[in-house]
């Protein structure tokens, strides 16, 4: 009876000792696991513009013991990348810069998770973010030049402020005045400011000093931009013996206007005289 005892109480010590390296062997598995959990080895980063209306994308950075998932928390911080509070919502791996971030940064939190656990990095802070870019104005039209578009003729009454009519050539019949005097032709060409030959512009003309030369009517310029005026001399030419230059004041004008308004031109041209001959 005693040694049936003897290897019962044996057998139960033995029974002991294999449950217990059981138990410390499971033990010892759950301490190995519970340090398998991602760890972060590069942290994370952003790219994109720090400008109102941009993207920004993250980069998870480098884990070591193969996470199986990533969370990304995007956070608001002040402009020296500090009081950063998670923004609701921003949980995706991109993030559109709003209004409200104008003047803050943003940093990125990422958490890598596996079977045994999970941990968190966090990126450095952007730059600070800047207002949407306001795109320049568009540069201002030409100015307005009154001119009708082409190269002319143009109509006068197409022609309007700021453009005005230049009185820019004389022609004359004879080119040099005599003694005995008689009729003198005298042509008259008209343009706008842009260069235009101008057609329709009323065209006077009048011999100072006065009582000289007649006073023609006045005379539309043609599609040329010329107008012929004929002059004949009067009891007061010549104004003395030694005279040796006719003065005549030229207008051009658009019907309708003011004569001293509008887009009118003035101009005085000079014949020659000799009373030699």
């Amino acid at each position: 009876m005693k040694t049936s005892a003897r290897k019962t109480w044996v057998l139960a010590g033995v029974g002991a000792i294999v449950a217990a390296v059981v138990a410390l062997a499971v033990s010892g598995t759950g301490a190995a696991r519970s340090t398998t959990a991602p760890s972060n080895t590069s942290p994370p980063t952003i790219t994109g513009t720090p400008q109102q209306g941009a993207t920004l994308t993250a980069q998870r950075g480098q884990w070591s013991n193969n996470p199986t998932s990533y969370s990304y928390f995007w956070m608001r911080c002040d402009e020296n990348g500090g009081s950063c509070s998670d923004i609701n919502g921003a949980t995706n791996d991109n993030y559109t810069l709003k209004g409200v971030d104008v003047g803050n940064t943003l940093r990125l939190r990422v958490k890598a998770t596996n079977a045994d656990g999970s941990s968190s990095a966090t990126s450095v802070p952007t730059a600070v973010i800047k207002p949407k870019a306001t795109p320049p104005p568009p540069p201002p039209p030409p100015p307005a030049t009154g001119c009708p578009s082409g190269n002319g003729p143009a109509q006068v009454s197409a022609v309007t402020s700021p453009a005005r009519l230049l009185l820019d050539g004389l022609q004359s019949d004879p080119n040099v005045v005599h003694r005995g005097g008689g009729t003198i032709v005298v042509r008259i060409h008209v343009s706008d400011t842009c260069g235009q030959a101008v057609q329709g512009a009323l065209v006077y003309g009048t011999a100072i000093p006065y009582n000289q030369l007649s006073i023609p009517a006045e005379t539309p310029t043609g599609a040329d931009g010329w107008a012929e005026l004929d002059f004949h001399t009067l009891a007061g030419f010549p104004v003395s013996r030694n005279q040796s230059l006719i003065a005549i004041f030229v207008r051009a004008r658009k019907s309708g206007e003011n004569l001293l308004a509008g887009i009118s031109g003035r101009r005085l041209f000079s014949i020659r005289v000799n009373l030699s001959s």
